[in-house]
Formats: C-alpha cells, structure tokens, sequence
C-alpha cells in the first residue's frame, strides 16, 4: 500500500478500473504457490448429503455473544447504484419481496449504492405490514459505511449510522460492515471503537468489515473490536482468501462473506463458447460488474483458459440438473470460513430466484472437485499478480 491517501471518489471508481500489475517478463504463468486443494464435502448416500445441505440455508456469524443468522445466499444490491439499467421503486421493492418469499431473505446494501438503503426500508415496512411475522424474523438487512479518510470523531460516526439507521427505518442495523480506504491512515481503529460502543448502545447488532486484507483483520482482531465476518471478493477465479484470510479467520472465529462470486454473469452459460477477442462476436459486456471482472479474468489466466473452466462447469452443471452459477456458488460456499455468497440482484430487471435456491440442495462430489481443479491449477496466482483480498481497490 502506498502511503498517500487517495479521494473516496477516485477509490470507488477503482473498482471499476483496475488494471492487474504486470506479469512476469516471460509471460508464463507464476508457479510459485501449493496448488489448490478443496475440501470435499460429500457423503454417501447423495440424498442424505442434500437433506444436510438444505439445512444449511442460514448460518451463523458471531463473536462472543454477538451473532446473527443470514441466509447463505446472499442478494448484492450494488446493481441498485446504476450502471445496470433504470431501477424503479414499487417494481424494485415487489421484486425484494418476491426473493424474501422464497426463503432468499438477507441482502447485503451500501450508503453509496444510490437508493438501495432507501428501497430496503420501504421493503421492510411492506414485510412488516403485509406479511407474517415469522418472515420479519428472518429478514436482513447488511449494510456498509465508506466513508471519506477524515478525523473519525464520535460525533461523525454517530451521525453516519443515524443516517443508515433513517433510510432503512430500522432501530438497530442487523449488520454495519465497515470500509475504509487508506490503511496509511489509522483512523480506521478510531471508527470501529465508536462503532463498537454504537452497538452497546443498541444501534448496531453486529460489526463486520469489508474488503480489508489479512494484516488490517487481525490489527484489527488485537484492538479487541468485535468482527463478525469480512466481505470479499471470491470466486472459483478469485481464490486468494483461501490463502492467507481464511487460516485467520479459522483461527480466530471470522466469517466470510463473498461477493464477485458469479463474476457479474460471467461464470453463466451465456458466456460459453464466445470469443470476445473479436468485436461484437460475444455478449456485450455492458454493465460494471461484467466490465471489472472480465479485468480479473485477464489477470487469472485469460479468456481462452476461462473458456476451458466454463465447459468443465457446464458439464458439472448438466450432471446434477442445474446452471453454470449454481456450481459457482455451491463451490464457494463449501470453502473454509465462508458463511454467505453473493449473487447481484437486478431488481424488477431480471430474477435468479429458482438458480439461488437450488444451491442448497447441490452437492458437488470428488470427481466434480477433481476437475474443477484440474482447470484452476492451470491459473496464475492472484495473490502474487494483485495482492491481499481487498488490493485490487487500490490499483489505478
């Protein structure tokens, strides 16, 4: 990390523009890493596997006697900030309710997602006057801070959370992960001190993190501020929080939350025997996420390996009746320390409701393992290319 801080604005359109460091001068792939192992989580008999997997829908994160059960799958509502197409409310809030009916019940907002906090609020009030109150039960609500690197006093982060508090008309946020931009600047132990005594005092139930690498998390651990779980980037491509971030966070109790991990449609069969090297050949990658991970499937290894991981997921997908991001999410979620996967919601655009759900009853055997892996081993080793989890929203 550099030592000069960068503008809250600039850092947001890093996501956006990361362009991955240079590889070796030889171009050839980097070695250097233990090749991937996954744990394989099956039994025998298969029907028996499933019933287990179906009672892991919700899972718990906590620290001491803090926690909170969410769904594990989880809907991102990034896609509501712009860039995916005109949101409109009543048709948004119908769509939030519609996954909330079908058991997809936590989702995961943002103070600079443009309304999403706004829309989670009148969702909530429609739950709350239109539905069981069983249903409100398990309705979540996770959202983040990212706030500007500036003097973290009581009074500013109070307010802040206020504000969050307002737009999603709840007294207490489920969940309020933390961002911050510029490790060179302690302030962020200043922030998550207020906000720790912010929970005491009721208006938080739960403190996370998101996108903060290995270092920051256990400075962060030693300071004695209650983390739950840290949101990152991961997927079947992205593999670097099964490096360093997830032994820590076995040792110490941290979830993981994910998100990227169906790399903004790419891993869908829509993105399947196309050759985007040639213009207007393939799907338009017209949408933010689709833009930003393509930049990570450059990083990874390139399309043409990207394409040999596709035809190994459908395969694996046709064989237990389901789709390319089904597989995804099932493979993340069945790494260590991961508690939820996110999959981007277009509210009132488009709908995966029956794809999410189906995630809790697959379940990937050895010989699926086996040759998942025996593409992703071909790959280059994120960490080295880009850094720690959460790096990649410093390049510029």
């Amino acid at each position: 990390m550099g030592s000069t801080a960068i503008s809250t604005q600039q850092a947001f359109c890093n996501l956006q523009k990361f362009t991955p460091l240079s590889y070796a001068s030889s171009g050839r792939s980097i070695r250097s890493r233990r090749k991937l192992t996954v744990p394989i989580r099956c039994c025998s008999p298969a029907a028996a596997a499933a019933k287990e997997n179906r009672r892991e829908q919700r899972a718990i994160v906590k620290y001491g006697k803090d926690s909170l059960d969410i769904c594990r799958v989880v809907n991102g509502m990034w896609q509501a900030s712009g860039g995916w197409g005109r949101i409109e409310r009543d048709g948004a809030v119908d769509a939030m309710l519609q996954y909330a009916d079908a058991g997809l019940n936590t989702f995961d907002l943002a103070d600079i997602y443009g309304p999403a906090e706004d829309l989670y609020g009148i969702f909530i009030n429609r739950v709350r006057r239109e539905r069981p109150p069983e249903l409100l039960e398990t309705v979540r609500g996770l959202t983040k801070w990212v706030p500007p690197p500036v003097k973290m006093t009581r009074s500013f982060v109070s307010e802040s959370i206020d504000v969050s508090r307002r737009r999603m008309d709840v007294a207490s946020l489920d969940m309020l992960q933390f961002h911050w931009w510029d490790y060179s600047n302690p302030g962020y132990l200043d922030a998550l001190k207020h906000l720790t005594d912010l929970k005491g005092e009721g208006k938080i139930k739960t403190i996370a993190l998101t996108n903060f690498d290995t270092e920051r998390l256990r400075i962060i651990l030693e300071n004695g501020i209650p983390v739950v779980s840290n949101q990152v980037q991961h997927s079947i491509v992205d593999m670097r929080p099964q490096q360093k971030m997830a032994e820590l966070c076995q040792l110490t109790g941290v979830k993981l939350i994910t998100y990227g991990t169906v790399m903004g449609g790419l891993l869908s069969e829509k993105f399947l025997d196309t050759n985007l090297t040639i213009p207007f050949a393939g799907p338009a990658l017209n949408t933010p996420s689709l833009q930003k991970y393509k930049r990570m499937v450059d990083a990874w290894g390139g399309w043409s390996l990207f394409q040999e991981l596709l035809r190994i997921l459908k395969t694996v997908a046709n064989k237990h009746g389901v789709s390319i991001p089904t597989v995804a999410v099932r493979f993340i979620l069945d790494q260590p320390a991961v508690a939820g996967s996110m999959i981007g919601v277009r509210l009132g655009l488009s709908q995966h409701i029956k794809d999410a759900n189906a995630v809790f009853s697959l379940v990937l055997d050895e010989e699926d393992i086996s040759n998942i892996l025996q593409v992703t081993n071909k790959d280059r080793d994120l960490q080295k290319v880009i850094g720690d989890c959460g790096d990649e929203l410093w390049r510029a």
